[in-house]
């Protein structure tokens, strides 16, 4: 039976550092059932790639990650997600502490209506993580840590709306890793984007999973080879396979695995 109340149940398998761990989840909205028993361990140092075709799940679990179906109607669950061996959805959990530490960067950019400097600053003066005389220091940081500030640094009180689509989504990220997170969730992130910026958010990725848990989903294959270190795949609401990418593309496990890496009907 779904409810919103789970039983906390069997041990605890994270570790610290930001591993999560999804153990039997199922989701469903009303009377649809989205997520089917859906178990997965996503750790430290390691970029996970969610594939699958349109509608298997891949965006319903990456927000469960942190919890954004809470408020949709309909909404309920069963099973358990760990965040270093504690589950989010226990009634003691801290929301917003969880958002901090389980960023977010959508499919299309989403930045705040107030100043590029603002938005880069914003998360971290809330949780207060920055000290005011830092403040400008960290947001020079931030913005060259994602390769924005060249671009912005004079026009840091301007608008972020008159940046580029893929200026926009550096800064979003900017502003996702100045609270400092242990795991960033991205929702094909380069869908939008132009070469250009997507080869730049391809790169950060690399660097990222030194410092946390990477998890993206993408509808790029290619995209998966070049930035993952390991492959969930999804279908009609269930894992598939989840195995290390070159084990995933070269010699993988379920025939309906194959059959998707090779663009045929699964």
């Amino acid at each position: 039976m779904l409810s919103q109340d789970v039983q906390q149940t069997g041990a605890d398998v994270g570790t610290a550092g930001g591993a999560l761990s999804v153990d039997d989840l199922f989701v469903q909205f009303g009377d649809r059932r989205v997520l089917k028993g859906v178990s997965a361990n996503f750790v430290p140092g390691r970029v996970t790639a969610m594939l699958g075709p349109t509608g298997c799940g891949k965006t319903t679990l990456l927000r469960c990650l942190n919890r954004l179906h809470d408020n949709r109607p309909g909404f309920k669950y069963d099973g358990r997600i760990l965040l270093d061996g504690a589950d989010i959805y226990r009634r003691s959990s801290d929301i917003r502490d969880l958002r901090r530490r389980v960023g977010m960067l959508f499919q299309r950019p989403n930045p705040f209506p107030q100043s590029i400097a603002e938005n880069v600053s914003l998360g971290a003066r809330v949780h207060g993580l920055w000290a005011r005389r830092e403040t400008s220091e960290r947001i020079e940081e931030v913005l060259l840590r994602v390769g924005l500030w060249d671009a912005v640094k004079d026009r840091l009180n301007s608008t972020p709306f008159m940046l580029s689509g893929g200026q926009q989504q550096l800064l979003c990220l900017a502003r996702a890793l100045a609270v400092q997170p242990d795991v960033l969730l991205l929702d094909e992130p380069t869908s939008s984007l132009d070469p250009r910026s997507t080869d730049r958010i391809e790169e950060l990725i690399g660097q990222l999973k030194e410092h946390m848990t990477v998890v993206f989903v993408t509808h790029n294959v290619q995209q998966a080879a070049r930035c993952a270190d390991q492959i969930l795949f999804m279908l009609d609401g269930a894992v598939v396979e989840f195995a290390a990418k070159d084990e995933f593309f070269s010699n993988p496990a379920d025939a309906r695995s194959r059959a998707y890496v090779e663009g045929r009907p699964v």
